[in-house]
């Protein structure tokens, strides 16, 4: 299958890299043109446009930000280049108000269109192993399926509406916030107290925590392993905003994602916003008075 790709940063190089893998035509842009260029050296074309994507059966778009899908053209625009039969699936964590214009803008120009946001950091990318919340058409899900099972180990629709995958992403995420909050809260409290956190995480992640998300991220915390980040606390602070925005919309008060918010502004403003989320542990072992030392 030719398939177009937007968006090749730490996510998206190892997303089409795997389509690449599994044998299919890639042809792929990218805002600055390094990783277009590594992936051309491993047999992708490279458009000299963002335009030059869409002449495609399926066009896939990994990109940061609400801002960066508008600039880009996907929300209305770079659309009218697209043939009819072209499937659009977006793999971005969006608001819930551009995935509804979104919507609006594939319906309008006849565009298939399937929201696919994915849980898992870049090294999970790189080895196919994400998670991906899909939704759309029954038809147009039919369509990019095969192309999805290259790229993720469970894939799950959640919904016929596009935007019921983005609030499923942007609820898991919130999860994912407020785990790292409790863990940090709880590491500061336990050193506070002359327990050695390494024991007390140990203890919790190999028994009522046994999971990645408590085990790899209390690692990192106990650690104070912030960079190289896998997932920037820039990232996470947006994300967090848009599970707020989410619960003004649908009248869900969320007073945790409240608290993570302002806890993130606070790492934002300490100069942490390029380093891992986990470094909030960071900011609340401060914030408690300690030290780096474990």
């Amino acid at each position: 299958m030719k398939v177009g790709f937007i968006g090749l940063g730490q996510m998206g190089s190892g997303i089409a890299e795997n389509l690449m893998k599994a044998g299919h035509e890639l042809v792929v842009w990218n805002r600055s043109s390094g990783p277009a260029i590594a992936l051309a050296k491993k047999g992708a074309s490279v458009a000299q446009e963002p335009g030059g994507t869409l002449q495609t059966d399926v066009l896939f778009s990994m990109l940061a930000n609400d801002g960066a899908i508008e600039e880009v053209g996907l929300a209305g625009p770079l659309l009218s280049h697209a043939p009819r039969n072209l499937v659009h699936v977006n793999l971005a964590t969006i608001s819930l108000d551009l995935a509804r214009k979104l919507t609006r803008a594939h319906e309008a120009r006849r565009v298939g269109y399937v929201a696919a946001p994915v849980f898992g950091r870049p090294d999970v990318a790189a080895a196919g192993n994400l998670v991906i919340a899909a939704a759309g058409s029954v038809t147009d899900i039919a369509a990019v399926n095969p192309l999805l099972a290259c790229i993720g180990r469970r894939v799950e629709v959640v919904g016929d509406v596009p935007e019921q995958a983005n609030l499923f992403k942007i609820a898991g995420n919130f999860m994912l916030a407020g785990a790292i909050e409790s863990l940090s809260e709880a590491f500061a409290l336990v050193r506070k107290g002359g327990i050695d956190a390494r024991v007390f995480h140990d203890v919790l992640s190999t028994s009522l925590f046994a999971c990645p998300v408590y085990q790899g991220y209390g690692a990192a915390i106990v650690d104070e392993r912030f960079e190289p980040a896998g997932f920037p606390l820039r990232l996470g602070m947006k994300d967090v905003r848009l599970a707020l925005d989410a619960s003004r919309h649908l009248s869900t008060p969320l007073p945790l994602a409240s608290l993570v918010h302002d806890h993130f502004i606070e790492a934002e403003v300490a100069g942490l916003g390029n380093k891992d989320w986990s470094s909030i542990g960071g900011l609340l072992a401060r914030k408690a008075g300690l030290d780096g030392r474990r």
